[in-house]
Formats: C-alpha cells, sequence, structure tokens
C-alpha cells in the first residue's frame, strides 16, 4: 500500500459529497451518536460498490446504458426527496434543550446505506481508483482490491464520524438561532438539489 493511494484516498473521501452532508445535518439535527451511526451507515452503502468493483459487475454497469441510468434515476430521485423532507421539516433541527426523539438506529443506517448506494458513480470510481494501486508483483489482484477497499472504508468512516461528530459539537450554539436553522435547513435542501443535478448531468 502506498503513499499516494492514502493521500488520493483521503482526498476524495474528504471531499463534500452526499454521504458527507447526510452525516453533517444528522449531527446537526440529532447529536454525535446519530451522526456515528449516519458515517457508519454511508460507510456500508460503499460495500456493494466496491464488491460490484472487485468482481467485475462495474464493466455490466458501464456498458448498459439502461443499468446505469436506471440506478442513477433512483439515486436522483432518492437525493430529492430528501431535499423536499429537509425544506418541509421544521424540526428537523432542534435545541438541545427541547430534545426531539431522533430516528431510530436503523432507520439513520437505512437512509444513509441508500445515499451511497444509489450512486452509480461510485461503482465506476473504484473499478478506475482500484486497479491504479494494484502491484502484479504483490500477490492475487482481488486480495489487494479488497484489502485497499477495506482501507478505503475505514478511512471513509473515520473522516465521516469527524465531520458529524464537529456538527454534533456546534450543534448548541446553531439550533438557539431560529433564522440560522431555518437557513440551514433550506441550504441542505439546495445541496440535496444541486447534488442530484450533479448526478443528473453524470455520464458512464
Amino acid at each position: 500500500m502506498t503513499v499516494a493511494f492514502l493521500l488520493t484516498t483521503l482526498v476524495v473521501v474528504a471531499t463534500p459529497g452526499t454521504g458527507a452532508l447526510y452525516t453533517v445535518a444528522t449531527g446537526l439535527a440529532h447529536g454525535s451518536r446519530a451522526a456515528a451511526v449516519a458515517a457508519l451507515g454511508c460507510t456500508l452503502g460503499i460495500v456493494p460498490h466496491m464488491l460490484a468493483a472487485v468482481t467485475g459487475l462495474a464493466a455490466v454497469l458501464h456498458s448498459s446504458a439502461v443499468a446505469f441510468q436506471t440506478l442513477k434515476y433512483l439515486g436522483i430521485a432518492f437525493l430529492l426527496y430528501l431535499a423536499w423532507s429537509m425544506w418541509r421539516d421544521d424540526s428537523e433541527f432542534v435545541p438541545v434543550n427541547q430534545p426531539a426523539a431522533p430516528p431510530g438506529t436503523w432507520r439513520i443506517v437505512g437512509t444513509a446505506v441508500a445515499v451511497n448506494l444509489l450512486n452509480p458513480k461510485l461503482t465506476l470510481f473504484f473499478f478506475a481508483f482500484l486497479p491504479q494501486f494494484v502491484a502484479p508483483d504483490e500477490g492475487s489482484a482481488v486480495t489487494q482490491m479488497l484489502r485497499l477497499s477495506a482501507v478505503f472504508m475505514a478511512v471513509t468512516l473515520v473522516v465521516f464520524a469527524c465531520y458529524g461528530v464537529f456538527a454534533a459539537a456546534v450543534r448548541d450554539e446553531v439550533t438557539r438561532r431560529p433564522g440560522v436553522v431555518t437557513w440551514l435547513r433550506r441550504t441542505f435542501a439546495v445541496s440535496y438539489v444541486a447534488l442530484a443535478a450533479r448526478m443528473a448531468a453524470a455520464s458512464r
């Protein structure tokens, strides 16, 4: 495993995307524990993409316009659903001294998994990214890709958890200001729409 792989992984993971956005929103809304659960869910959402890349299914996704477009539009629809839910839900961010019942663990995990699962670009990313760091003289390519994927997932979990915990740490300061709460909620909603638009523009 090279320093180049670790640095590239850190840059890719730290770049804000749908998973990071959902984790931050969860941290602001429900605290650090919920944010950690969201980070775990987002990490688990990487597993199908990683397995698809390792087993070669990404090549099918790359060659099949129908498969790619179907997954892409499911992802767009889900992002727009998140945007609509965030925009209209006035209770999404509540002050710490007025706690609301947070969503259940499985609901957070399910949403977080779906955020990454319904992004076809992740499969193609793994398909193009991992092979570049496979050394022909270091044993099985599949074993190496699985090991690299495990490192990628570990970095994802740590970085996303840090995002979420930081968001939870400033939650009290943010949520005591109703104007800021409204602005944040709408900013997240618009961000989801922007990510949906970027996904819509993506091609194989």
